[in-house]
């Protein structure tokens, strides 16, 4: 799995005329599942987003969490994340899952979160939307449970 997440100020998901998701402070989060993964790629991207420590603190470094700070977080499920552009100008999806194995996958990730104490907003799997989101510092980490030491 992997997640691109961004700190923000504030962060919406619109789809057709219906705002269906939306945040003040926290973090952004595009999620893509693959199509081997398992509970514990999921376990892993809601750990690293839940504790992340990218927010500043007293001493305006780095040192805080979304948890500690209280923020929210915005899923929004984003097979582009997945993308190999490595060969040629047009990407590669083949790495990312199909609907039916990443749907429950990323609604798992959303759920994990929840459990971990956030407060948790979401886009809509399979629907074209429309994100509105105001990049605070801009902060953008990437994750991947594949890439781990």
């Amino acid at each position: 799995m992997r997640a691109v997440v961004q700190r923000v100020c504030r962060a919406s998901v619109t789809v057709g005329d219906e705002i269906v998701g939306a945040i003040g402070p926290g973090l952004l989060v595009y999620a893509a599942a693959a199509p081997d993964d398992t509970a514990a790629d999921v376990a892993y991207i809601a750990e690293k987003v839940a504790h992340l420590r990218i927010f500043p603190d007293d001493a305006d470094k780095m040192n805080r969490s979304v948890l500690d700070t209280g923020g929210a977080v915005l899923v929004v499920s984003a097979f582009t994340v997945q993308a190999d552009a490595r060969k040629g100008r047009r990407p590669s999806f083949d790495g990312s899952a199909p609907g039916p194995v990443a749907e429950p996958l990323i609604a798992e990730l959303v759920q994990a979160l929840r459990r971990a104490g956030l407060t948790v907003a979401t886009g809509r799997f399979a629907a074209y939307m429309q994100v509105e989101s105001v990049n605070d510092g801009p902060i953008c980490v990437l994750l991947d449970s594949r890439r781990v030491v």
